[in-house]
């Protein structure tokens, strides 16, 4: 037992005086930590050690730098008497008076639980409970406290309580855990769960040191996503507090210090365990930011499971307030007006890929640059291998092309909500930096997207890094580094592994001898699809042409506009009059929209031929779907012929069983028909696809729609009993009615997983609407529901509507159209990006 009774040097404290406070920390099961009210700061604070009693020993860790100390272990019952004073007095207001003071400044004294004498001893209930021992060496008999004590400590031994009880206490040692040999494998192996934990010191705001339960793992966790004003360590061992250190220090310390809690052990960052705290009255990482204690921190913000949004908002609030470390805060646009700040404008040009030129409503043209993106861009010098070919961003740097085009495609001409979000002041050229302008940086959006995100989320672009206390960045950061974190998992653009797009582009618009060669296989080709990519005047123009992968210079025929100003040999050529508003009339109506050069054909209408039938026919069956294909075709076995199907597997099964096919004896042919035994070691009608050798052999399984490559080994010749004349075979090929499947990669997986889920190896209801190139198109229903599968698969926003001109199927078409708006309203999967298929479908993957 560790002794707390005062030492031989004490001064005796005349006429004790009632004092009051709050518990701040309980140190042992007999001293405590108690502090006063907080004004304009931190509040003092001062240790209280309980008189006439001893309680054991709490572990402590061996000295940092000192290999001669070692850990000490708990004393026995010293844990649960800590516990018993931690959960009653954390945080609860206590009166004490202080009896002896020694001369090292230590206090000795009786602490009661409230605001007066008559609450709870607690160095009664401590021995009563059988976790402290009374000190009688110094017992005077006339004091009544100290007798009561006594007594107290007598009825605990009689009933054999705590320390008292048989056995010694040795099962009541914890052991500690105070390092962990692989803390990331430690983190993983939680999955993210909250576990329960004891908060036991808090080094600053967002850094604390948690005993976790129950395995008494001693673990140092910085909170995820923000950071604190931090104390720093100066060369001669003493600390420096930043700016509000302290005071974050005590907001976390006052709410969290000694609690109960759960923690959500996020990651691990070069050894530095990250996580969320969760307390009942709330989340003290948001906590910190919306009173201004705390800042966000990108780096860690990525692994914060609770919401980025929420942070951010926080510390939005925090700023907008102007709070503690944000005192001294301006925001980014304070010096812009409103209209200034946030306004609607028509799309007019497309500058590289990061960079749009609007039209305002007052008529002024201005230049905006989409926030905290980077277009694609050369690496190395990769722009200087050829000298004697001119370096043309736009089609020599990788993406840069298909990120142009994503963003004219959509914004050209269209309507954009703009948000400035910082302005970046003018830089003049560096050693090793060209020179900018002063830069307006806005989040753009469209229809409620915004298209940094959709850019980014594309492989298109990348997210500028920034410094942590530079806060001119994007309103939606937390969203684009979110977009391309997807990005780089699913290897789109720049992130692709696969070789990059090359543009081989002949730029013809300059060199007269080629173009003159080239003229005829544009008169030839009659119509000519163009885009515009620069007007030089009102009538001339610089074309863009896909097909022919070319540039060229075009004049519109029959009119010449005034000219502009050029430089040339002998000076500048003055403009002409009205040359600026011809050039300007002429770029608001073609500039990089697409065009047709030399339109003269008007172009042929397509002629549907549609069925006159009057009413759809619907002729549900019911049928057992065995498999489901990547395209969304699936194979279906009709139920009423079911049976048959089992008694000819039983016989077929029973022949070969009596009768075993003689191994690698089969010669495959591609179409013939064979059986073949499928993974499950049981043999199936099959037939055969293809010979790549005697190794490789792909089949058919005829009644089931499933494909396998298998070894000559596991073929045998199919015996006539049990051919296609007898039962044909019985896996029939389908596809849905109605719907279009995505032809993106990952939004196709998401449907097939979806349709596999819901109906493969289940019995559904078939009806076929119209017949296919290669199958019917056939609605599905689920068995027990009668539900639409197709339809449910519109409703999700997993696909897209087939719409069919047959009057007999409009009311059908109409009720899928309608679940297709509702699913484009709610933004749901395919639709998260809003509705481009007018003018962009084939790069999201869709037709119309």
């Amino acid at each position: 037992m560790a002794s707390v009774s005062a030492p031989a040097q004490t001064v005796p404290v005349s006429a004790a005086s009632l004092q009051r406070g709050i518990v701040k920390m309980v140190l042992s099961g007999c001293a405590i930590i108690v502090r006063g009210q907080p004004r304009g700061g931190p509040p003092p604070e001062r240790q209280i050690n309980l008189s006439n009693m001893r309680a054991g020993a709490i572990a402590r860790r061996a000295a940092q730098g000192q290999p001669d100390t070692k850990d000490t272990p708990d004393e026995p019952w010293a844990f649960q008497a800590r516990e018993f004073l931690r959960k009653k007095l954390i945080g609860k207001e206590v009166c004490f008076t202080v009896e002896i003071r020694t001369s090292l400044g230590r206090e000795y004294g009786m602490v009661y639980l409230g605001k007066d004498t008559t609450g709870e001893n607690i160095a009664e209930s401590l021995v009563n409970e059988g976790l402290a021992t009374v000190r009688r060496e110094g017992i005077r008999g006339n004091n009544p406290d100290q007798a009561r004590l006594c007594e107290l400590e007598d009825q605990a031994k009689s009933s054999k309580k705590g320390m008292w009880s048989e056995g010694g206490g040795t099962h009541t040692i914890r052991d500690l855990k105070y390092t962990i040999e692989n803390p990331r494998n430690f983190v993983d192996s939680l999955h993210q769960k909250p576990i329960n934990a004891i908060i036991e010191h808090v080094r600053d705001g967002s850094v604390v040191r948690a005993l976790l339960l129950p395995d008494y793992y001693l673990v140092t966790v910085m909170l995820s996503g923000v950071k604190c004003p931090t104390f720093k360590r100066e060369a001669d061992g003493t600390e420096t507090p930043e700016p509000f250190a302290a005071e974050a220090k005590f907001f976390t310390e006052s709410r969290l210090l000694q609690r109960d809690v759960q923690i959500i052990l996020e990651s691990c960052h070069n050894q530095v365990i990250l996580g969320t705290i969760l307390h009942p009255n709330g989340n003290i990482t948001e906590l910190l930011l919306k009173e201004g204690f705390a800042r966000c921190v990108d780096w860690s913000m990525a692994v914060y499971t609770q919401g980025a949004e929420k942070l951010r908002a926080a510390e939005r609030s925090a700023k907008e307030r102007k709070v503690r470390i944000w005192k001294d805060y301006v925001a980014p646009t304070a010096n812009l007006d409103q209209k200034d700040r946030q306004f609607v404008a028509k799309v007019m040009q497309v500058v590289n890929a990061d960079a749009l030129v609007v039209k305002l409503n007052s008529g002024e043209y201005k230049t905006i640059h989409l926030s905290s993106i980077r277009a694609p861009r050369n690496e190395g010098e990769e722009k200087n291998k050829d000298k004697d070919k001119r370096f043309r961003p736009l089609y020599d740097i990788p993406y840069m092309f298909e990120a142009r085009e994503f963003l004219r495609k959509k914004l050209i001409g269209k309507k954009v909500s703009a948000t400035v979000d910082y302005i970046r002041a003018a830089t003049g050229p560096g050693e090793s930096t060209p020179a900018f302008a002063e830069r307006t940086c806005a989040t753009v959006t469209i229809g409620g997207i915004n298209i940094a995100e959709a850019l980014v989320s594309k492989g298109l672009a990348t997210v500028i890094r920034y410094r942590q206390d530079d806060d001119q960045r994007s309103s939606h950061y937390d969203e684009l580094l979110a977009a391309e974190a997807r990005a780089i998992k699913n290897g789109k653009g720049l992130h692709s592994k696969k070789e990059v797009p090359i543009h081989r582009v002949a730029d013809i618009s300059g060199e007269t001898q080629k173009a003159k060669q080239f003229l005829p296989f544009l008169q030839r080709a009659g119509r000519s699809e163009a885009v515009v990519e620069y007007v030089f005047s009102g009538s001339r123009l610089k074309l863009y042409m896909p097909k022919e992968t070319c540039l060229i210079t075009f004049l519109l025929a029959g009119i010449e506009c005034p000219r502009s100003s050029r430089n040339l040999p002998g000076g500048v050529q003055v403009a002409e009059p009205f040359s600026d508003e011809a050039m300007l009339f002429t770029k608001e109506l073609v500039l990089q929209r697409e065009i047709w050069a030399n339109y003269e054909e008007k172009p042929v209408e397509e002629v549907v031929h549609v069925s006159e039938e009057k009413e759809r026919v619907t002729n549900y069956r019911p049928v057992y779907v065995t498999e489901i294909a990547d395209t969304l075709h699936f194979y279906a076995q009709d139920v009423e012929t079911g049976a048959q199907l089992e008694s000819l597997m039983e016989a077929m099964r029973a022949e070969i069983a009596t009768h075993p096919p003689v191994e690698g004896s089969y010669s495959a042919r591609r179409g013939d028909y064979c059986l073949a035994k499928f993974a499950d070691g049981e043999w199936y009608r099959a037939r055969v696809e293809k010979v790549e050798s005697q190794a490789k052999v792909h089949v058919f399984y005829i009644d089931y729609g499933n494909r396998e490559v298998v070894s000559t080994s596991r073929l045998a010749v199919m015996p006539p009993a049990f051919s296609t004349r007898t039962l044909p075979a019985q896996a029939t090929e389908y596809t849905f009615a109605f719907i279009q499947v995505p032809q993106d990669e990952d939004a196709r997986a998401d449907v097939v997983d979806c349709v596999v889920r819901d109906i493969q190896n289940s019995q559904c209801l078939l009806n076929v609407e119209y017949a296919g190139a290669t199958c019917p198109h056939v609605t599905i229903q689920f068995g027990d529901t009668k539900d639409d599968v197709g339809l449910g698969l519109v409703k999700e926003g997993l696909v897209m509507v087939d719409v069919r001109k047959e009057k007999h199927l409009q009311k059908i078409v109409t009720e899928y159209l309608n679940s297709q708006e509702s699913a484009k309203s709610a933004r749901l999967n395919i639709w998260r990006y809003g509705d481009f298929r007018a003018d962009d479908a084939d790069e999201f993957g869709y037709r119309r």
